[in-house]
């Protein structure tokens, strides 16, 4: 991406969302005065990550970068504030909590796991939606699409290695997960034995 490319992405997607982080910023920083800083600090994060890679989400990642800069702050200060420090708490997210934060890195977790099993050859992707999203029995697979349980065994392996590596490329590269949305499923069609 030149950095035409890139100016334009960021003042289209990231500056939109300068509400939601300062939102996010005053909530989990108690000092207020610090805010555009953090702002603009997330700002440089995000710019700079984004020269090598663009998310598949412009919203989960500015809001993570503002949580890892938080927790870097907090982490660097020579005093920290029993604020501050009771603000650490609060960034971690809870499990009982379904904060706005985690309801959207769920639904970018769920695409890019949704993109790669698109990808995957129709055996496979049978095979491991019938085990592992149906939950049914390796014997039940292999009698309701004619294959033997050594084949559902095989393929299910294949599946989800191919789903693991595929996920893997995603979170490490960033754009790995829209190539996943929009590339031709080209292994579909392959005959996986």
């Amino acid at each position: 991406m030149d950095n035409d490319e890139l100016n334009a992405w960021f003042v289209q997607e990231v500056l939109p969302l300068e509400a939601v982080l300062e939102r996010y910023l005053r909530r989990n920083w108690r000092d207020r005065d610090d805010v555009p800083d953090l702002r603009q600090e997330v700002y440089a994060r995000v710019y700079d990550s984004c020269a090598r890679s663009r998310p598949d989400s412009a919203q989960a990642f500015v809001l993570s970068t503002a949580r890892n800069l938080l927790v870097d702050r907090a982490r660097r200060a020579q005093i920290v504030s029993i604020e501050t420090f009771a603000d650490m708490d609060a960034l971690a997210p809870r499990l009982d909590e379904l904060s706005p934060e985690r309801h959207l890195a769920a639904r970018s977790e769920l695409r890019l796991l949704q993109g790669a099993l698109n990808l995957l050859p129709a055996p496979c992707r049978e095979v491991l939606e019938l085990r592992k999203i149906e939950d049914l029995p390796q014997r039940e697979v292999a009698a309701r699409l004619g294959i033997t349980e050594d084949r559902v065994e095989r393929l299910l392996a294949k599946g989800v290695q191919a789903l693991d590596e595929a996920l893997q490329a995603a979170t490490q590269g960033g754009g790995a997960s829209s190539d996943a949305k929009t590339a031709t499923p080209h292994r579909r069609d392959r005959k996986t034995r």
